[in-house]
């Protein structure tokens, strides 16, 4: 995710939050009445045929709620959308007809120190098969879990180092059937978000590996030294998704270059045969390569330059859901998992599509 390029809009969003708060008095947050009546027809740069199969005739674009600084890691928990607002160190919860509430905060930097940078809170998160949720830590430079849905009930610490040095900033993550986790760690969470920053100890942005992930009793010590680093090669890596048979793992990276590669992945937990699936470096359109997910049919939904991006398998691009601010992350929701929720600057929005998404972690 890039938010620093956000900055010139600070002032009038926190104008805007302002102005939402005290819709909701005391409560926080909350999404407006206006706000969650907000549709408009949905507009989209359609690169091929193939959209026709995946985009509604008709399609609608709701913006449910707004008023927020940069919102990244949706994932849809029970009856309500979890998301982090990375500024305001926070993560929230987003109910229909209940509006936001905020769920935890601090939910990233929690140091003696003043933290100086602009992303001291959280970033993605994702489920496993037992319902807990998983949190890309960012600035807390760690990834945690919470042992229940009470924010102030345990957490457990899954990965926070690598070799004896502190991981940058996770960013994003996914779990695999077999219970591995598997996460992203450039440096946005750290205070200058450079690769000179002081506090940064590795040397490489890595895509990192838990194999017992899911077996980590709570409130245990990570396993250190079984951690693997998988990919060294990029410069920022950022979303993060298997496909459905999980034969393979995507990763973007957001800059300088806008890509998304493609892995395969071997029995043992190791990737092979990086494939470059799409180069959008020329794109100049607002936003980078970021979360992604992926419907039953292996097809991916990304972030990116205008908006959302959607693939083929293979990579070839299908269409861009134009949103009209960056876009950060998306997540699959609803009885039928065919909403797609996307997290994009200020506001939460959602479009019904025709292909359910795929579950966070594949069945085998």
């Amino acid at each position: 995710m890039r938010y620093a390029k956000l900055l010139p809009l600070l002032i009038s969003t926190a104008i805007m939050i302002s102005f939402v708060s005290n819709l909701a008095g005391s409560g926080g947050l909350v999404a407006s009445a206006a706000a969650a009546e907000n549709a408009a027809p949905l507009k989209i740069d359609k690169l091929d045929a193939g959209a026709d199969r995946i985009i509604p005739g008709g399609a609608m674009l709701e913006r449910i709620a707004t008023g927020f600084t940069w919102v990244e890691g949706p994932v849809w928990v029970k009856d309500s959308l979890y998301f982090a607002d990375i500024p305001a160190n926070s993560i929230h919860k987003w109910t229909p007809g209940a509006g936001v509430t905020t769920f935890l905060h601090p939910s990233g930097y929690k140091g003696a120190h003043l933290y100086t940078g602009i992303e001291p809170g959280s970033n993605g998160m994702t489920l496993d098969v037992r319902g807990r949720l998983t949190v890309a830590g960012h600035a807390r430079r760690d990834v945690y879990r919470l042992e229940t849905l009470n924010p102030d009930g345990p957490i457990t610490i899954l990965a926070d180092s690598y070799h004896g040095k502190r991981l940058n900033s996770p960013n994003d993550l996914v779990y695999k059937s077999d219970g591995s986790l598997w996460f992203t760690d450039p440096p946005y969470g750290l205070q200058t978000q450079k690769d000179t920053d002081p506090d940064k100890q590795l040397e490489v942005n890595g895509v990192y590996r838990i194999p017992q992930a899911l077996k980590q009793k709570p409130g245990t010590p990570p396993s250190r030294l079984d951690l693997q680093l998988l990919v060294s090669d990029l410069t920022r890596p950022n979303g993060i998704a298997f496909s459905p048979d999980e034969k393979y793992l995507y990763v973007d990276n957001s800059e300088p270059k806008k890509l998304w590669m493609r892995y395969t992945v071997q029995p043992d937990g190791s990737l092979t045969d990086g494939k470059l699936l799409y180069d959008a470096t020329a794109d100049p359109r607002p936003g980078s390569p970021d979360g992604m997910k992926v419907d039953v049919e292996g097809n991916i939904y990304s972030a990116g330059p205008g908006g959302v991006w959607i693939f083929t398998p293979e990579g070839k691009p299908l269409a861009t859901i134009l949103i009209g601010e960056k876009v950060a992350n998306v997540a699959w929701a609803g009885p039928d998992r065919k909403t797609l929720y996307i997290t994009a600057s200020s506001s939460l929005y959602r479009v019904h599509l025709n292909i359910a998404g795929a579950p966070l972690v594949a069945k085998h």
